[in-house]
């Protein structure tokens, strides 16, 4: 590490005045060079294995935001409170006068926020600090940024350099030049939003301000530079895509690269997996809910895949190169992978693996660990007796994935998951969507609109029933405009008229839990056909227009799919009462998001496919207004 009171180092501040003034006036302030030493500053030092990130608070209360343990894999931090284990997707405000239509700092708390933000810098200035230099983005595709953080909160740290990278000061380029500028604040949480994660963005021209008033990476370290990188696109005309991305090699070496998009627990990071196995190496397509009834299928050999993203992918101009296909490269040097469904030994080896013998020291969050022990990614911390986490995390760096792809790649297929709930007579509900369906362009628009949160979502607080996670579904980490970020999807799709799309349910199927096999066969069936268009016979219109085309049947390296999981109206427990109200259900949560975009800055085809949805039309008047 470099300390600031030894060093003639010359740090680059660019033209952000108050990180000069801190550097000047703060106790002590500790440089870091890489990864590594954010581990020793997470643990307290060089031969500390344990530390308490604590806080006094002018009330007299020392507060205890977290436990780190240094374990033989890396550094596992966990939340003293339950609230801190999962992202609130209310944490953003918005602090400058440019367009938005998120909340505004004054609007959420009633006065302007010039007066905390000159009390965070003060209060900055008494605290020992770390630092460290990173892209947000990629070179010439983001910011070039810094991170202040108070030097207790090295964990924090360590979660941001993994995810953005870390850059030793001294090998900057010479033309760098901090744009882009985190601010971690933890007391502030207590002190003035009565405990709750707030991130305040202050989109400044020429110097971006963001202010961490929280120790949970998502909403800052991670969704807040994501909104950084959001924002730089909505004012150049390009997207950071919300989705994982990868590579999906034969058995008999044809390459077809998906796209996986989605919200928060809609299957991206699953999508890089392989599928789960029974003990018997058979797969389970469902178990049904109702009679406990087992389906599997045979598949002695999956494709090989190669990662690309996991969650942000960097859409920019510069990156395309034809006429008819996406081409993207990830934003991001690490992903921040959640493991609920990884609750015993043997449940995803390969991932096992690398995270309990990883290369290099990883980040762990809601991991049981004890120091000097070796943090286990089933090893779940427990929100109660008996209640694991529904959020556990490791940030696992991209050069740790076997067989990751680092080069930009051509999109073949877009899917978009949704996280299904059970569907049966007795309880009709929207968990109608079959192993996968094929939007036409229009629809495929649609459903980035109103992005589903779904069933039981694990990753972010939220209230029960369906709920949108935004445009894009990244809307809760843009800091502008949703009919601008609209605009953007809809130019997006029409520039690239040679993918296909398609959607994919996870957690149900009808009466049947599926867990993520409906997305892992859908992915093993597209890629050994290729590039191949779907003949007619193959596909016709879904009971619910709103799904685009159903499968007629389905086959896997010569194993039938049944008809029932791929139109879930011909199970027996479901039937085509309970799935037209489960389409109801679909239909009304469509009308109600759609509402928000009816707006006279819309693209005029975007009103047309609105006005279709409206009218309840069918899937060919989808197919021919984007024709039109």
């Amino acid at each position: 590490m470099i300390d600031m009171e030894t060093t003639s180092t010359k740090l680059p501040v660019g033209n952000i005045a108050e990180l000069q003034e801190l550097l000047d006036k703060a106790p002590s302030v500790t440089v870091a060079r890489n990864a590594q030493e954010l581990v020793d500053l997470a643990a307290g030092g060089k031969d500390s294995n344990f530390h308490e990130v604590r806080f006094d608070l002018p009330d007299g209360r020392s507060y205890l935001e977290a436990e780190v343990a240094r374990t033989k894999n890396g550094i596992a931090a966990n939340y003293t409170e339950v609230y801190m284990r999962r992202r609130d997707p209310n944490c953003m405000v918005i602090a400058d006068d440019l367009p938005t239509d998120k909340p505004t700092y004054e609007k959420r708390f009633g006065t302007s926020f010039d007066s905390l933000r000159t009390e965070t810098f003060e209060w900055l200035k008494t605290q020992d600090l770390g630092m460290f230099y990173f892209h947000a983005g990629q070179p010439g595709m983001g910011y070039d940024a810094v991170a202040v953080i108070p030097a207790n909160t090295g964990f924090f740290g360590l979660g941001l350099a993994l995810l953005q990278g870390i850059l030793d000061p001294e090998e900057l380029p010479e033309d760098f030049a901090p744009e882009a500028v985190i601010y971690a604040a933890p007391p502030f949480r207590h002190t003035h939003f009565e405990g709750k994660q707030v991130v305040v963005h202050n989109r400044i021209p020429g110097k971006y301000e963001m202010f961490s008033y929280n120790l949970y990476p998502g909403p800052s370290a991670k969704k807040g530079v994501y909104g950084m990188l959001i924002g730089k696109g909505e004012d150049e005309g390009w997207v950071t895509a919300h989705c994982s991305t990868v590579r999906v090699i034969t058995p008999y070496d044809n390459v077809v690269t998906m796209m996986h998009e989605g919200a928060s627990g809609g299957g991206k990071s699953e999508m890089l997996q392989l599928p789960h196995r029974q003990p018997d190496g058979s797969l389970l397509l469902g178990k049904n809910v109702l009679t406990g009834e087992e389906r599997t299928i045979e598949l002695p050999r999956t494709c090989d895949l190669q990662p690309v993203t996991d969650d942000m992918a960097l859409c920019h101009p510069n990156l395309q190169k034809d006429a008819k296909k996406l081409w993207l490269e990830d934003a991001e040097d690490a992903w921040f992978v959640r493991v609920d469904h990884i609750d015993d030994y043997g449940k995803d080896m390969m991932l096992e693996k690398i995270t309990a013998l990883p290369d290099n020291p990883l980040l762990f969050l809601n991991i049981e660990a004890v120091p000097g022990g070796r943090a286990l990614i089933w090893d779940h911390k427990e929100d109660e007796p008996g209640v694991p986490c529904p959020n556990p995390r490791v940030i696992l760096p991209r050069e740790s994935v076997p067989g990751v792809y680092s080069k930009p790649v051509r999109v073949d297929i877009r899917s978009i998951g949704l996280r299904t709930p059970p569907c049966t007579k007795k309880n009709p509900n929207y968990g109608i969507v079959g192993v996968m369906h094929i939007l036409p362009p229009a629809l495929a628009w649609l459903w980035r609109l109103v992005a589903p949160r779904g069933h039981a979502n694990p990753s972010i607080i939220q209230t029960k029933g369906i709920s949108s996670e935004g445009v894009g579904s990244y809307w809760p980490f843009a800091t502008g405009k949703k009919v601008k970020q609209a605009n953007l999807l809809l130019e997006q799709i029409q520039n690239t008229p040679g993918v296909k799309y398609i959607l994919t349910p996870n957690q149900h199927i009808g009466a049947w839990k599926t867990s993520f096999m409906p997305q892992w066969i859908s992915r093993e069936y597209l890629a050994r056909r290729g590039n191949a268009n779907f003949s007619p016979h193959r596909l016709s219109a879904s009971r619910c227009s709103l799904l685009g085309y159903a499968m007629n049947s389905m086959k896997v390296e010569g194993r039938q799919i049944p008809k029932w999981f791929l139109k879930v109206e011909y199970q027996e427990e479901v039937g085509k009462k309970a799935y037209d109200k489960g389409a109801d259900i679909l239909y009304d949560f469509f009308i109600k998001t759609l509402a928000q975009f009816q707006d006279d800055t819309l693209d005029p085809l975007g009103k047309r496919i609105i006005e279709c949805c409206l009218d309840n039309g069918s899937v060919e008047d989808y197919e021919q207004v984007f024709k039109s």
